[in-house]
């Protein structure tokens, strides 16, 4: 038998944009780490380019297919199409089960070997999750096995996605005070840095105004730096006039800035240059917890309020849960229960937040200790590959 091959040189990543940025982000977060960091040549399908060129500019929106930063993006227009053996890659990944074409899957079929097949889940911290990371799901009519890949919080999952470089780089922004003059870049002025810096990426629905209150109150100022278009109702009617890139107002004790919207390296940067962080989805959430801020998260909404399970299990593992941040948080989401006194509770937290940073820090190296997700998922998908190359090279397949 020859010596066993490397087979795993190539990746397709679909992805279906659903939470405008949320989806996109992370698949293009790790699209750039799998092509920077293991040398695979990536291909990733996205549905909506508008959205994709909101957290990476230079994504041409008109473009069949286009090469950006070392990856191939190609508009995924639909579900039909023609493919053969050769168009597809050595592993294949769907990103929160978005079915792959047909034809695609028809294809991997007949290929030889066959490709490593991912289906990416969300993250949770509930404790199903643990017990169905790395299930293999058997396609019902074709020879071919899906596996589930979960990021979590412990070594019985995947992991958080996290670049080689990534805490090398905060620690160098920070030892180096480069927050004041990043900051100054998207138009905070001197005053503005100097107060409580909170930034704002939540959905629509979260209690915007309510927060806005607790803040005109407060003793301790407090500068709110919200992307464009982010709570737009409740931003323009604070600031009295159309909410677009610079526009600033102060009320009390809060001075609300709008910032451009950025590209994903920058935001890093603006996580790092804040006190606290409100955050909203899965890849700014997942981002924020390696920020080593304290932080409050906005989840997406899911019938039945099953968002409010998932919520409370984070918050039940999460170390820098004071009551205090615990209330908040669920308050954010509608999940505390009675009326929340948003001016004692915000009291509270600021009071926290020098603390609360240190325990974030450590959090951070207790996520580190479980390792990259993708470094996991590759490893994986090797120990995959060579079973299949063993089976097919002893006709088994």
């Amino acid at each position: 038998m020859n010596s066993h091959p490397n087979p795993l040189r190539s990746l397709d990543l679909f992805c279906k944009v659903v939470d405008n940025y949320g989806d996109i982000g992370i698949c293009w977060r790790l699209a750039r780490q799998l092509a920077h960091e293991h040398g695979l040549a990536v291909r990733l399908w996205v549905d909506d380019l508008v959205s994709f060129r909101r957290i990476w500019p230079t994504v041409d929106t008109l473009a069949d297919t286009q090469e950006v930063c070392g990856v191939t993006v190609q508009h995924w227009r639909g579900q039909d199409g023609l493919f053969t053996p050769d168009d597809v890659a050595d592993i294949v990944i769907e990103f929160f089960g978005c079915e792959i074409p047909p034809g695609y899957v028809e294809a991997m079929a007949q290929r030889s070997p066959k490709p490593v097949w991912f289906n990416l889940e969300g993250l949770s911290a509930e404790a199903w999750v643990e017990g169905c990371h790395t299930l293999p799901s058997p396609h019902r009519s074709l020879k071919l096995t899906k596996y589930f890949f979960f990021p979590g919080f412990n070594e019985r999952t995947g992991g958080l996605s996290f670049e080689a470089d990534l805490q090398a780089r905060r620690q160098g922004f920070l030892a180096n005070n480069e927050g004041p003059a990043f900051l100054g870049g998207l138009g905070v002025t001197a005053a503005e840095a100097q107060a409580c810096k909170v930034s704002l990426f939540c959905y629509d629905y979260a209690p915007i105004a309510e927060l806005f209150a607790a803040w005109q109150a407060s003793p301790l100022a407090v500068t709110c730096l919200v992307p464009e278009g982010v709570g737009r109702a409740a931003v323009e009617a604070f600031l009295n006039a159309p909410m677009r890139a610079g526009t600033v107002a102060t009320q009390g004790g809060l001075t609300v800035r709008v910032l451009p919207f950025v590209a994903q390296t920058d935001y890093d940067r603006l996580l790092w240059s804040c006190d606290l962080n409100f955050v909203r989805g899965e890849d700014s959430f997942a981002r924020a917890q390696w920020a080593g801020r304290p932080f409050v998260w906005n989840i997406y909404h899911q019938d039945k309020n099953l968002h409010h399970t998932k919520l409370n299990a984070f918050l039940k593992i999460y170390d820098p849960a004071t009551p205090a941040v615990i209330d908040l948080n669920r308050a954010w989401n509608g999940a505390y229960p009675g009326e929340l006194d948003w001016q004692a509770s915000w009291q509270t937290l600021q009071a926290e937040l020098p603390a609360l940073s240190g325990q974030a820090e450590q959090w951070v190296q207790k996520l580190l200790a479980n390792g990259d997700w993708m470094d996991n998922l590759l490893g994986f998908a090797r120990r995959l590959a060579l079973e299949e190359w063993k089976s097919t090279e002893n006709g088994l397949k």
